[in-house]
């Protein structure tokens, strides 16, 4: 009897054991969640790695991850992250600056991806899977069909409000300066102090050379620089600095 009793429990662990086998290697709705899973986790490491400014200079997007930056980028998450960094602006402008009202505390922008947006230009252009095609985007651009984001709307007219000189830095070609004022008008911006674009001498500049000679340029005039938004790294550093900076998110590609 004892005997009996305990081949039973033998071969009801022995069943035990192959279930579970079954069910961790053996399963092959278990494994495509496991590569699902591993692929997701793989891309957004990806993209957080990027945001750090650990992966640099890339021209395109892993194509296995073009889906999920695709998904993140169109997503509430990416707004909310948007936002938050806003916030963190917001906090800081509400206990850092005292203003001295000579016309010379300053704020810098970005454009694109920081107070508009080419989200719909990379909807029909490979969502970064692409190399970016600098005709096909320019031509784009000229449409100034580009919408405002609005997170960034709120914040530079909070800005302007309080007194301070918004100055907008961006890395389009002179040659785009009518249609990217009338896109910037048309969607409700206004009241900036200056628009800075890469002249013919500035194209052979890596972008933040170019917009590190733009800061320079205007501290040399005198003006305090409190702050920078901008979506890439490149809008960001270099000296001289801004007090602060101010990051957004954007994994679609890189510009350096």
């Amino acid at each position: 009897m004892a005997r009996k009793i305990v081949l039973i429990l033998v071969l009801r662990c022995l069943c035990i054991g192959l279930a579970a086998a079954d069910w961790n290697i053996l399963n092959p709705i278990w494994n495509i969640n496991a590569r699902q899973d591993s692929l997701k986790n793989y891309c957004e490491s990806w993209r957080i790695n990027v945001e750090l400014n650990n992966i640099r200079e890339f021209d395109v997007v892993p194509q296995e991850c073009v889906a999920h930056i695709k998904k993140y980028m169109t997503s509430s998450q990416y707004d909310a992250d948007c936002q938050r960094a806003i916030e963190e602006v917001t906090l800081y402008l509400s206990r850092c600056c005292s203003l001295k009202g000579d016309g010379k505390d300053a704020w810098i922008f970005d454009v694109d991806d920081t107070l508009i947006s080419t989200i719909p230009y990379f909807k029909k252009h490979g969502f970064g899977g692409e190399k970016v095609n600098s005709s096909s985007l320019e031509a784009w651009m000229e449409e100034s069909k580009a919408p405002a984001l609005d997170h960034t709307f709120k914040l530079f007219h909070d800005i302007k409000d309080r007194g301070m000189k918004i100055f907008l830095v961006s890395s389009r070609k002179e040659t785009l300066r009518s249609p990217t004022v009338d896109n910037l008008i048309n969607v409700g911006y206004h009241g900036w102090s200056r628009l800075f674009l890469r002249g013919f001498e500035d194209e052979y500049m890596h972008v933040e050379q170019y917009k590190s000679q733009v800061r320079k340029t205007l501290m040399d005039q005198g003006y305090r620089i409190w702050g920078i938004v901008g979506d890439q790294w490149s809008s960001l550093k270099g000296l001289p600095e801004a007090k602060r900076t101010f990051k957004l998110p954007n994994s679609i590609y890189y510009m350096s």
